[in-house]
């Protein structure tokens, strides 16, 4: 059914329970595999630039950050792999997600209020809105 799963994370808690229920979806194929995909912004690299010009220091805090999802996939057992991209979130994902042909996207969810969205925007509901696949978002 999900053989091919796109799981957009930045570390959060968020993302961290997108991570179980798109394991809970691959384990229903065994031959799944999730694409785990990280996206820096602009603003992101500037900074961590700045705090660290040491090009490896900051690669170990990118990959730091995602940890959590890694390690919850690998416990699992489950086929990965991670795919960096730079640009804003939602149209680096749903441009990622579009060119690859995935079965489904899983995305998670800020929560933020009607006004929030309204003014600012989500990542998961611009997501929701272009990807051309069938797309999970996970409160």
């Amino acid at each position: 059914m999900f053989k091919r799963i796109m799981l957009a994370s930045d570390g959060s808690d968020h993302s961290l329970r997108a991570a179980k229920k798109a394991a809970e979806l691959a384990k229903l194929n065994a031959d799944s595999e999730i694409t785990v995909v990280y996206v820096i912004d602009g603003q992101t690299s500037k900074e961590d630039v700045l705090h660290n010009p040491n090009r490896t220091v900051v690669e170990e805090k990118r990959k730091m950050r995602l940890q959590p999802v890694t390690s919850l996939l690998n416990s699992e057992n489950l086929s990965f792999k991670l795919e960096k991209l730079l640009g804003e979130p939602g149209p680096a994902i749903v441009d990622y997600a579009n060119k690859n042909e995935f079965d489904v996207v899983v995305v998670g969810s800020r929560g933020l209020n009607g006004l929030q969205e309204m003014v600012l925007g989500s990542v998961s509901h611009k997501v929701a809105k272009r990807v051309k696949a069938p797309v999970m978002i996970v409160k």
